[in-house]
């Protein structure tokens, strides 16, 4: 039985005809605990294989977990929905403020279905939910400002969050995001679609509770918090995104060769040094910011200094930056001028997109412009390697989608690939998803095509291949892949049940996580929490399935397997055998769960 200051209740909300009610859902959390593993099993309850995802029965799911706020690093949400753009399930995370406020307002999970017949914006706090018209603010450009005008409007005490799209998501554009509190997203597989298909523009989140502890169990809590808070402030492993964030694997992924350039055309970029996390931190470092419950502050905001067009008279704007912003539109665009670069992450962000998917996608357009497979009367302008500027205005064209090719651009790379086959081969995506920044070998590949969110957070596969690139292996077998994909996307999934920020996994190892729920009150070993992984792992797959996913019929660009990696050039055949034990492992638990 759960803990009664655990949160355990799921609060429903239904669009179309503005109700709201709650449900204590125990039987789920005390076998799931919380995060990915309950909101799977939400998910499974409210949707059907066929739906589409722009429709009102796809469900919006956000879910936090027992170490959610309580513990340093844990302060992520994860969200689960159908893809607009791959098409199937998916799963995002965010951090900010979000997990504080649903936790403190009583909730473990929130489930959102229907669609409203005028824009609106939700505001959910411990007394339920408040549905408000966002006619006024449907339309607005920035989401910076959307935010700004929810704060004002919506007063009260409490942890805070606000989210909410922008004209991207109005747009339906198929990999638009939902910004949290400013600086993060929920960024991967077109959430800010689903969210403009529900006429739902913004959510404001307001928790005033508190985490209340049985006294039995304090001393122990207060001393593992203060071991895991000394491990978190002095790991060095740490230290490093404190101080230049993840774009300090700029240089790193450069120098071995995995650095994705000009549409994944080399490995290494030129101009690297000038967009770098060390260049960036010396010359544009502003501040540095962090999520709520965590010690680290790994968000690094670029300080950019702009005329107004009066005499000495300069505009400073806060611009946040990551190395996945820095590869998507720098180096994979040829971008070497880090102004530029920047100027072009903040009209990304105005509009609400996805930067991974939006840079791949103006990489694809800028290679097919080059072969002549697009002309300028498609591309309304003449997309150049390193043009900023230019890429500025076709990221304005992806969003009001002008004309016919900027509609099928919207909907992302593997769109405009079916509608160009002769740009087959460079459009880099996986499963419709365009991909993160590491080609680093055929580990990372595999993981994208068996990964559940097609994402390098599945199961690090990027960095199996560095691991092995150091070791100076280039003969890595399917054997080898297969087994460390699957052992490290189980344990993956009692990270995100938790739910814990990926950065902190060095330090919440398998006999942390178990020391930390017992000092909240929850008894489990190591054996039975590394059992509970594997079996969400199959739960995801058992859906992804029934949407009809198959991994074996996943088709990796040629360009891929051109492209040098710091392994070599990747042999197909290497990722397609493990690929295939993969599935057979997956079929095979899948079995024992039914057989159990």
């Amino acid at each position: 039985m759960l803990p009664p200051w655990l949160p355990s209740k799921v609060l429903y909300i239904d669009l179309t005809r503005k109700r709201w009610h709650v449900e204590d859902r125990s039987d789920l959390f005390e076998k799931w605990f919380g995060g990915i593993g309950v909101a799977i099993q939400l998910y499974k309850e409210e949707s059907k294989p066929d739906m589409d995802p722009l429709s009102p029965d796809n469900p919006i799911i956000f879910a936090v977990g027992p170490l959610s706020v309580i513990f340093p690093m844990a302060s992520k949400v994860v969200t689960v929905f159908k893809s607009p753009l791959s098409g199937y399930v998916a799963e995002s995370h965010a951090g900010g403020r979000l997990a504080a406020a649903i936790r403190f307002a009583g909730y473990g999970a929130i489930v959102i279905k229907g669609v409203s017949n005028i824009p609106v914006y939700l505001v959910i706090d411990d007394k339920g939910v408040k549905f408000c018209d966002a006619s006024s603010l449907w339309g607005m450009k920035s989401t910076e400002t959307i935010g700004r005008v929810l704060r004002e409007v919506t007063t009260g005490s409490g942890f805070r969050s606000i989210i909410r799209i922008g004209l991207a998501g109005e747009k339906l554009v198929r990999y638009a995001n939902v910004n949290v509190d400013t600086y993060r997203h929920f960024g991967r597989m077109g959430l800010g679609a689903v969210f403009g298909s529900k006429k739902l523009k913004a959510i404001v989140f307001i928790g005033r509770g508190s985490f209340k502890l049985d006294r039995k169990y304090l001393a122990e809590y207060m001393k593992t918090y203060k071991e895991i808070y000394e491990l978190a402030t002095q790991s060095p492993a740490l230290r490093k995104y404190h101080d230049l964030g993840t774009p300090q694997n700029v240089l790193v992924l450069n120098k071995l060769g995995a650095l994705p350039t000009r549409n994944f055309s080399s490995g290494r970029f030129e101009e690297a040094e000038k967009i770098s996390g060390e260049y960036l931190a010396e010359k544009m470092l502003g501040r540095r910011i962090a999520c709520t419950g965590c010690p680290v502050a790994c968000i690094h905001l670029a300080a950019l200094r702009e005329p107004t067009g009066e005499p000495y008279f300069y505009k400073t704007t806060f611009i946040s930056y990551d190395y996945e912003l820095i590869y998507a539109l720098g180096s994979n665009l040829g971008i070497g001028d880090p102004e530029g670069m920047l100027r072009l992450i903040r009209i990304v962000e105005e509009y609400g997109l996805d930067a991974i998917s939006t840079g791949v996608v103006l990489a694809w357009i800028t290679e097919a412009y080059e072969r002549g497979i697009v002309s300028k009367s498609e591309t309304i302008v003449e997309p150049r390697w390193g043009d900023w500027k230019t890429y500025i205005e076709i990221v304005r064209n992806i969003v009001y989608q002008p004309n016919e090719f900027y509609k099928i651009a919207a909907m992302g790379v593997k769109a405009l690939a079916e509608k160009y086959p002769e740009g087959r081969e460079f459009a880099i995506h996986v499963a419709g998803v365009e991909p993160a920044g590491y080609h680093t070998g055929p580990t990372y590949w595999t993981s994208l095509v068996v990964g559940f969110r097609h994402s390098h957070l599945d199961s690090a596969g990027y960095s199996y291949d560095e691991k092995l690139a150091k070791e100076g292996r280039r003969d890595v077998t399917p054997h080898e892949i297969a087994k460390y994909i699957v052992e490290e996307e189980s344990w993956r999934q009692i990270l995100n049940s938790m739910v814990l920020c990926l950065f902190g996994r060095g330090i919440y190892k398998e006999d942390v996580v178990v020391k930390a729920l017992r000092s909240i009150g929850i008894n489990i070993d190591v054996e039975r929490l590394k059992e509970v992984g594997r079996k969400i792992w199959i739960e995801k797959w058992i859906v992804k399935l029934r949407e009809g996913y198959d991994p074996e019929k996943i088709e990796l660009p040629k360009k891929l397997f051109e492209t040098e990696t710091p392994l070599g050039k990747i042999d197909p055949n290497v990722i397609s055998q493990a690929i295939r034990e993969i599935k057979y492992m997956i079929y095979e638990h899948i079995e024992k769960t039914i057989r159990g």
